[in-house]
């Protein structure tokens, strides 16, 4: 499903039926996919939206709009666009990071939140020669099987997940790979979080 949010065209994967929607909001170097297994388990209770961010999957990629409020918008979009009456917001990572922004909206309809391994809302600083090591991170298929073995997994992942993580990093367009480490984790929402108001959960390993 192509929807159309923020001035650019967002993919969506809708599945399940319920009262109560489950937001799905991938990882810096994910995709909708990213989300099949839980989704798998939990569209026979709830409905489920997954989606593409900006640059990344089947969605557009501008040139430029990839700050955190972007994304937040974008994600809002959908929400609107869907009609969706009660949600909660389920992010991983930096879409941890933009489902906390979007929950500090106070958005009708906001049931709750779910971060899992989130980014935090302060800002990620690193030494700048790690930060370039970052913005290189998904230029090749090497370099995103060194990251997937020594930063994103601690087991093994069966290997038709490993190849999808392999191609949706691969797939993400250069800006997207780029603003993330260079700019977005850098940005400060602390004091927006302070107004969030529903329920969250934090699930870390």
């Amino acid at each position: 499903m192509e929807i159309k949010s923020n001035g650019i065209r967002i993919h969506v994967k809708a599945q399940g039926s319920g009262k109560l929607a489950l937001v799905f909001l991938h990882y810096w170097g994910g995709s909708s996919r990213t989300w099949d297994g839980v989704v798998s388990e939990l569209s026979g209770q709830y409905q489920t939206i997954a989606t593409d961010h900006r640059g990344w999957g089947d969605s557009d990629a501008p040139e430029q709009g990839y700050t955190m409020a972007d994304l937040a918008d974008d994600a809002q979009g959908v929400i609107e666009a869907l009609k969706l009456q009660h949600y909660v917001l389920v992010g991983h990572s930096m879409g941890g990071k933009v489902a906390q922004l979007l929950a500090s909206r106070r958005p009708r309809g906001l049931q709750g939140v779910v971060l899992v391994a989130p980014s935090p809302p302060s800002p990620m600083v690193l030494p700048d020669e790690q930060r370039a090591a970052m913005s290189q991170a998904y230029d090749s298929r090497e370099s995103i099987e060194w990251v997937l073995d020594n930063v994103l997994t601690v087991q093994a992942l069966a290997p038709a997940s490993r190849e999808q993580v392999i191609a949706d990093s691969l797939r993400g367009a250069p800006q997207a790979k780029a603003a993330w480490p260079n700019a977005a984790m850098l940005e400060d929402i602390s004091c927006d979080v302070a107004a969030i108001e529903v329920p969250v959960i934090v699930i870390a390993g």
